[in-house]
């Protein structure tokens, strides 16, 4: 005999169990690819092509490590470099663009500034892909075509990088902080780099975690852009060697050795940065 309290108990349980399966199963579906590219990165290349990946022979992690590196006279460090300055600069630099650009929509009042911002908002919805052409042929004009800047320069604007920069001004800097500043005597550059800005480190730490992800896997912007490999990004050139590995099997392992090196900065970004990320930095401004 069933107590009063039983029968609420079990659609409670049963949505905790729902629950609980939809998180592992999407937990398996993140970690899986992870685990079997490490596996596969420690074995030779004939162990790719067979069924021993958890075996612990054919251990060659070290020696796929050197040939990475030493492969076609060490392109992938230059390639490694070169996404380093694409993403971490690129998204340094676009975050604190794109934080700026938030926080004059939130905080100034100036004509058609709805507008703008719809613009902005209509800008967050256009493929990436869709604006590479426009981009190549802005480049060619320039004479940019096959640099560093064809690539860098793009990716410094960022529309939701400036839609989340307007909301984070409006939920991390109060209007009575600013008036405060102004009122001591400071100026709106003044007020922005020294009050707002260090209010807004949350928002900034996100947008630039966004564009970092976003640039260190940009694919398409630099196929269309460059033709000198030396200037290639990881992920162009892990694709290149990829394509080749079809007539060179050679390259099978120093690709996925190198797709397990690739994900190690965004992974090591996100660990390093959470606390700062979740951290309320305008606890207390406003009593």
């Amino acid at each position: 005999m069933s107590t009063p309290d039983s029968s609420p108990l079990r659609p409670k349980l049963l949505g905790r169990a729902t629950v609980n399966a939809v998180v592992a199963i999407s937990v398996l579906y993140t970690l899986l690819p992870v685990l079997w590219l490490v596996l596969a990165s420690a074995k030779t290349r004939d162990a790719l092509f067979s069924s021993d990946l958890l075996s612990l022979s054919d251990f060659s992690f070290v020696q796929n490590l050197q040939d990475l590196f030493a492969m076609d006279g060490g392109l992938y460090g230059r390639w490694y470099v070169n996404s380093l300055l694409y993403a971490v600069v690129g998204a340094a630099v676009g975050a604190l663009v794109s934080v700026a650009c938030g926080y004059a929509f939130d905080k100034y009042r100036f004509r058609h500034r709805e507008k703008l911002f719809g613009l902005v908002l209509a800008a967050v919805m256009v493929p990436q892909t869709v604006l590479a052409l426009p981009l190549y042929l802005m480049a060619s004009e320039a004479g940019l075509v096959n640099t560093f800047w064809a690539v860098f320069i793009p990716v410094l604007f960022n529309p939701f990088g400036v839609y989340l920069g307007r909301i984070f001004a409006r939920g991390y800097v109060p209007d009575e902080v600013l008036e405060a500043a102004r009122v001591d005597g400071a100026g709106e550059l003044t007020t922005y780099a020294r009050v707002a800005l260090r209010m807004l480190g949350p928002g900034l730490i996100t947008v630039f975690l966004f564009q970092l992800t976003a640039i260190w896997n940009n694919f398409f912007l630099p196929m269309v852009m460059l033709s000198d490999q030396d200037l290639y990004p990881v992920s162009l050139g892990l694709y290149q060697w990829n394509s080749a590995a079809s007539v060179s099997p050679e390259y099978y392992p120093v690709v996925i050795m190198g797709s397990l090196l690739a994900v190690l900065p965004l992974i090591l970004a996100f660990v390093l940065l959470q606390r700062f990320w979740r951290s309320g930095l305008t606890a207390g401004a406003v009593k």
